[in-house]
């Protein structure tokens, strides 16, 4: 197939929308089709390359104000060349990943050439709304109304998808849509995984210092990055542990000043953005992964953690209870009762045979997140909106046998 994916989260943002996307084009390239990514440009100005077997189309974009050096594409200017690139080049399916400024006018463009859309839902208004300097009342509106332009957008594609069941149901009760068909983002279970070499019994290999607590993501409110300090303040003197935050975002002045004030600045680290390698070994490091966060639709980063054998602790919302299974895999917690976060880490982080067996579960559960599956369940989307049958059989790994077919995986 020729397809189009289009996306306003861009990998190089290191958002979980924007890995999710770079990592299905990857796959479906290595299936062998024909895969071009649209995504808002780094540099600022239009452009067109091709790497790793991609044909990788950036729309012109602005820096957004005060944003992080976040860049977004203007609606008339991205409309024109979403318009410009559909009417240059024929695509089966058009696979948007976003209602907002790219999405949407690729959408749009593509009804306009008569192209089939599947549309994936990673979106929740509770990640922009704490960054609107308004009133809380004014940010309800806005959220309501951001669930209603959604609809608007969304409610025009053949297909609609989105990460988890949990997910679906908002979707369903915030904007009236149709239940979404449920195809989780997958995880490369051959990247991420345990590394037995570098562990000793439920952590790091000795030498490596005490135990760690492990944040991957944006350093921004609705992360609740300052309830886990908080958290972390709060174990007792005598639990040997390091909290490492890697990530980027407009708090990490405030969490140095909070953790210096709250006395454990020498045991918090702050690596920023990292490498591949790095991030993977830091998954498989840690004695304990932490998801504080109040709005995951699935969060990619949880799913890297289970597949690389950690233990977790999450919020218990959203869709986080779908990856951590309380008392099998981690511990969900209230948001609103940090306190019993602080006493998930401390007896996990004493309890080096709970974790190598939370692990070994957390590593049994992602089994069911497979990318190839996820491959699968995305290729017989196509072919329904294409309303043609899926011609042949995807590749299976070495080793592991027979594999569902495309419509057994969207079935699960």
């Amino acid at each position: 197939m020729r397809i189009l994916l289009a996306a306003d989260q861009y990998p190089e943002f290191l958002n979980g929308a924007g890995a999710a996307t770079e990592r299905l084009a990857a796959g479906l390239a290595r299936r062998g089709h024909d895969v071009t990514v649209a995504y808002p440009s780094v540099a600022g100005p239009r452009s067109r390359r091709v790497r790793h077997g991609l044909v990788d189309e950036r729309f012109t974009s602005v820096r957004l104000p005060h944003g992080q050096g976040v860049r977004i594409c203007l609606p008339v200017s991205v409309a024109r060349e979403a318009d410009e690139l559909l009417g240059s080049t024929s695509y089966d399916v058009v696979h948007v990943q976003s209602h907002l400024p790219v999405g949407r006018a690729v959408l749009a463009a593509a009804r306009r050439a008569g192209i089939r859309v599947v549309a994936t839902n990673h979106f929740m208004p509770e990640n922009l709304l704490p960054h609107v300097p308004a009133p809380e009342l004014v940010r309800r509106r806005l959220g309501a109304w951001a669930w209603r332009d959604l609809a608007r957008v969304f409610g025009r594609a053949d297909v609609l998808t989105t990460p988890t069941l949990r997910a679906a149901e908002i979707l369903a009760e915030r904007a009236d849509l149709p239940l979404a068909q449920v195809i989780s983002n997958g995880i490369d279970l051959d990247q991420f995984r345990p590394d037995e070499s570098r562990r000793g019994p439920g952590g790091p290999a000795e030498g490596v210092g005490d135990p760690f607590v492990l944040f991957v993501g944006r350093l921004e409110q609705e992360k609740r990055v300052e309830a886990l300090l908080r958290a972390f303040a709060d174990l007792p003197a005598e639990v040997p542990a390091r909290l490492v935050y890697v990530g980027q975002g407009s708090l990490l002045g405030e969490l140095r000043r909070m953790a210096a004030d709250l006395g454990v600045g020498d045991r918090v680290e702050f690596w920023g953005t990292v490498s591949t390698e790095r991030l993977r070994r830091a998954y498989a490091d840690c004695a304990v992964f932490c998801a504080p966060g109040i709005a995951e639709l699935q969060s990619l980063v949880t799913l890297e953690a289970i597949a690389s054998g950690a233990a977790v602790v999450a919020a218990d919302a959203v869709a986080l209870p779908h990856l951590v299974r309380h008392g099998r895999n981690g511990y969900l917690y209230p948001p609103e009762q940090p306190e019993q976060l602080t006493d998930h880490l401390r007896h996990l982080l004493t309890s080096p045979e709970l974790r190598e067996q939370m692990g070994a579960e957390s590593r049994r559960l992602a089994a069911a997140h497979d990318v190839e599956a996820t491959l699968d369940a995305y290729l017989a989307c196509y072919a329904r909106a294409m309303d043609r049958p899926l011609v042949g059989s995807s590749p299976g790994r070495s080793g592991t046998g027979a594999r569902r077919s495309g419509g057994e995986a969207l079935a699960a």
